[in-house]
């Protein structure tokens, strides 16, 4: 099952929100299978303006984060068509554009689940269910893939 990963996840990893946080995040990532794991460029854009921004970090000190992120898993393009699909998604069901964009990139890579706090709890959209990681009682999709 591939698995998109939205900014907060990797922001949460980076220290974004307190170390109890950092270690929820973190400790989620370890136990996905990394091979199944995508991020849409989107949010590494949107990290790399939360670690200058919000954690202070030099841009690059920033930019070493963004790169080690990009090693570690395969990216999702913003493509011609996750454009128009975020157009779409904006339009249709209200979504801010760059959430629209990370879930239409999720979709297009084929993603099952997209892991992630800013959007709906449950939401499916063109196969792609968005859940939330650190809820109390995560989605089942969810808890069987890190069984």
């Amino acid at each position: 099952m591939r698995i998109a990963l939205d900014t907060n996840v990797l922001a949460y990893a980076e220290g974004v929100n307190g170390a109890n946080r950092k270690a929820q995040a973190l400790g989620l990532i370890e136990r996905l299978p990394g091979s199944s794991v995508f991020l849409p460029v989107q949010t590494l854009g949107e990290l790399f303006q939360l670690l200058v921004r919000k954690l202070k970090r030099a841009p690059g000190q920033a930019r070493t984060a963004i790169l080690a992120w990009r090693d570690a898993y395969a990216l999702i393009e913003t493509s011609e068509g996750v454009l128009v699909a975020a157009v779409d998604l904006a339009v249709t069901h209200r979504f801010g554009f760059w959430d629209a964009v990370v879930l239409a990139s999720a979709s297009e890579a084929g993603c099952r689940l997209l892991l992630s706090e800013d959007l709906q709890e449950g939401f499916t959209w063109n196969g792609v269910t968005v859940a939330n990681p650190f809820i109390t009682s995560p989605n089942p999709l969810l808890l069987s893939l890190l069984k």
